[in-house]
């Protein structure tokens, strides 16, 4: 039976199912909780019609002027992506994580976390928003093999080579192409459109942030706290903390 994890709020009690499929978050997030990491906590950023964020320790007794977000338990943990399985509906709960640029493989932070609130999607917004992901998909693949080819490519510069320097270049969109032939176009499934054109979500973050859980009960609480008012940084005016415990 999957474990379920209580998140108690000054505004309400939300129920969160745990995904046995992303075992590493999942152990992780027991342990957090049966260590009392989060007890005190706050959801330190909130945005309305997207997400509310959670997990930073330093959040603890933060003043109201005090920038959070950064804090953690020192380590990060391997992305496990079930995808499509697990996507940003609306309800997901998700691991926080440092961009692409310092943190290509996706690593997840070790405590921070957030719960999906996003929008409903039209169909035709969906078809494009697609495109835009197969774009993306094709410039992560030019970026790694730029990041593999790196030294290379700063001899070449070192040496004024531009004639080196475009061949490579036409090599690594050669390459782009034909490993994104190989990977497939993004195509969103039945249920992604179904549950994004009716309940809502965030499909953008699709395949880029780990899904490891969803809530059960407790929606309408996720619903009034990402239309609190907030202040600089996406922090709630008011401060929401949380106790979460297993059940």
């Amino acid at each position: 039976m999957a474990t379920k994890v209580k998140i108690k709020t000054t505004k309400g009690e939300i129920i969160v199912r745990l995904y046995d499929e992303t075992p590493k978050h999942r152990d992780n997030f027991i342990k957090l909780v049966n260590e009392g990491y989060f007890d005190g906590t706050l959801f330190h950023r909130v945005i309305k019609d997207f997400m509310i964020q959670g997990g930073d320790p330093e959040s603890k007794n933060a003043p109201l002027n005090k920038m959070l977000g950064t804090g953690g338990p020192g380590y990060t943990i391997p992305a496990e992506f079930v995808y499509p399985k697990f996507f940003h509906k609306r309800g997901a709960l998700s691991a926080a994580r440092l961009g692409d640029e310092v943190n290509p493989e996706k690593a997840s932070s070790g405590s921070q976390f957030y719960i999906v609130w996003g929008k409903v999607y039209k169909a035709s917004e969906l078809k494009q928003l697609q495109k835009q992901m197969e774009m993306q998909q094709e410039q992560n693949i030019f970026d790694q093999l730029a990041r593999e080819h790196r030294e290379e490519i700063l001899e070449f510069r070192r040496n004024r080579d531009r004639v080196g320097l475009q061949n490579l270049q036409n090599q690594l969109i050669d390459e782009t192409k034909q490993k994104s032939r190989e990977k497939g176009k993004p195509v969103f499934t039945q249920e992604q459109i179904d549950a994004y054109t009716t309940l809502g979500g965030t499909p953008f973050l699709d395949n880029q942030y780990t899904v490891f859980g969803e809530v059960e009960e407790g929606l309408d609480i996720v619903e009034e706290i990402q239309s609190c008012e907030t202040l600089r940084g996406d922090r709630p005016k008011e401060n929401i903390s949380m106790t979460v415990e297993v059940i």
